[in-house]
């Protein structure tokens, strides 16, 4: 059975306009040169609705392993056994979670939001989300941020 992928490092080189006009846009509005998201996509070439359809897709890496945190949010069924599943899994890859917020259960599902520090032993980022979003009872896995 063939490994599923789901995040990789490419060169800039290799990446479509739109996704580096977006990557852009994004460092415009964290950097405050530009206080809204119209602004933002003008000021790159692009349309508003480009912006959305890639924002949660592209983001900077940054080389240093060591200290690199990730912030993600899932959601997950609220049942027993889910949560911690998760908790272990984060450990099982040497992770060690910063923070954690889980908001109230609405219809038995509920958002976690977790920021997760990588350290020089977590070993690949990619299989770590990949693996948590296999766990059972996850519905669905962002990256939100990573520095």
């Amino acid at each position: 059975m063939k490994k599923r992928i789901d995040y990789y490092v490419v060169k800039k080189k290799a990446l479509p306009e739109v996704l580096l006009k977006v990557a852009e846009a994004k460092w415009l509005l964290d950097s405050e040169r530009v206080s809204t998201i119209q602004e933002a996509a003008d000021k790159v070439g692009i349309s508003r609705s480009s912006f959305y359809k890639y924002k949660d897709d592209i983001f900077p890496f940054h080389d240093s392993s060591m200290g690199r945190s990730i912030t993600i949010m899932l959601q997950l069924d609220d049942e027993p056994g889910v949560l911690s599943g998760i908790l272990k899994c984060v450990a099982d890859y040497q992770a060690n979670i910063l923070t954690i917020h889980q908001a109230i259960p609405i219809n038995g599902v509920t958002s976690v939001t977790m920021s997760i520090e990588v350290l020089r032993s977590t070993g690949d980022v990619s299989e770590l989300m990949n693996a948590l979003e296999q766990i059972g009872g996850v519905h669905y896995l962002k990256i939100l941020s990573r520095e």
